[in-house]
């Protein structure tokens, strides 16, 4: 009983620390990350601004989530600090996530809007592209979260291995 004891004890240790992993991650992949949610439609567009160093950073992301998604009736687009649009898309599913490049120093903004006379509720974020060190934070933490899930299954399985034993 006292192995089952400490694989539990370790399983849930490591599912907390998992936990606390994923909460950071979370927190240092949205970090510099500009949001904003809203209703839409053809009278009020959506406007998210975010200030970007063309010498800190040279790719920049922005992603659209639409609720009650409809074919064809959002558009995204980004203008630069000289309000150049200089990325589009057509919101063709309910998520999109696309990158443009970040040349000048300033602001930019992420429109979306719409021709449709219905509001429709929308979520958007533009920010900086997460470098690979901060998205592994989230692999790792995802896997330590496995392990622990694992290991608890093990320890149950090992008591219950362990009372049909001594029956």
């Amino acid at each position: 009983m006292q192995k089952a004891g400490i694989i539990l004890v370790v399983s849930g240790a490591l599912i907390v620390i998992g936990l606390i992993l994923l909460a950071v991650g979370n927190q240092v992949i949205l970090e510099g990350v500009f949001q904003g949610n809203g209703k839409i439609s053809s009278s009020q567009d959506l406007i998210i601004s975010g200030d970007f160093n063309s010498d800190e950073l040279s790719i920049g992301i922005f992603a659209v989530q639409v609720m009650e998604f409809k074919e064809n009736t959002v558009l995204a687009k980004v203008l630069d600090p000289f309000d150049n649009e200089i990325a589009s898309k057509n919101v063709d599913e309910e998520t999109i996530e696309e990158e443009f490049d970040i040349v000048d120093a300033g602001e930019y903004k992420l429109i979306i809007q719409t021709e449709s006379s219905e509001e429709i509720q929308v979520f958007g974020a533009i920010g900086p592209l997460p470098d690979a060190g901060k998205k592994s934070l989230s692999f790792i933490s995802a896997y330590i979260l496995i392990i622990g899930m694992v290991g608890l299954i093990g320890s149950g399985i090992y008591r219950i291995k362990s009372r049909k034993k001594s029956i």
